[in-house]
């Protein structure tokens, strides 16, 4: 049997954002803003992007990543990266966020699955998953009610 590499030390860095410089969320249509902003009008019909609002324990916006960049038909949903960044930054919850370039607003069964297995993770990393928006250039859809 080879011998194991021992991994002598592994550290994590991270500094919060000054409270007062992060955005609070309270509804739906706050973190829509929030996003609207990085996924702007001229983007929004031409390719879809996948994106995750990291949060604090009291809904302050520690920050948002851009996670994936897809075609005009999808893109692909690293969980794991996700989960990286939820954990490096010590959030306490979620919000998840992608455009549909149609302007089609209903969730796709792929959109129900991955927020499906997303909360099945949230659950196990004890980090609350508070909604997924699905943004179009004319408005949004929260699958808050489905969560």
């Amino acid at each position: 049997m080879g011998k194991l590499n021992e991994i002598c030390e592994i550290e994590v860095i991270y500094k919060r954002p000054a409270i007062a410089s992060m955005e609070s969320i309270k509804e739906a249509e706050d973190i829509v803003e929030v996003f609207r902003k990085l996924i702007t009008d001229e983007k929004i019909d031409h390719k879809e992007f996948f994106l995750v609002a990291l949060l604090s324990r009291h809904n302050h916006v520690l920050g948002v990543a851009k996670t994936s960049v897809g075609s005009t038909n999808g893109t692909v949903v690293n969980i794991k990266e996700i989960f990286q960044l939820a954990i490096k930054t010590n959030s306490c919850g979620i919000i998840l966020c992608h455009n549909h370039p149609s302007g089609n607003l209903k969730p796709s069964e792929n959109d129900i699955s991955i927020t499906k297995k997303i909360k099945e993770a949230c659950t196990l990393c004890e980090i609350s998953l508070l909604d997924h928006i699905i943004l179009t250039s004319e408005g949004f859809y929260s699958f808050i009610n489905d969560l």
